[in-house]
């Protein structure tokens, strides 16, 4: 099964479609006080949904979000 790729155009909206649905996932984190956490971990997990859909699609590419320290590691 091969995969083609969308417009721009679709691709956007479905990007925009994809946060907003994240954000409904991340609104209980409001009531903890991490709502300044939430739009930096939205994009994070649109960045390794938009790996997983090209390693899908056969592309080699690693699944991870690359040599990003935590900061609580000091």
């Amino acid at each position: 099964m091969t995969y083609e790729k969308i417009p721009e155009e679709q691709y956007r909206r479905a990007i925009g479609q994809l946060r907003l649905a994240l954000n409904d996932v991340f609104k209980p984190f409001n009531c903890y006080g991490l709502n300044i956490f939430v739009s930096g971990a939205i994009e994070e997990v649109i960045e390794l949904a938009e790996k997983f859909g090209k390693r899908v699609r056969k592309k080699d590419i690693a699944i991870s979000l690359g040599n990003r320290r935590n900061p609580r590691d000091g």
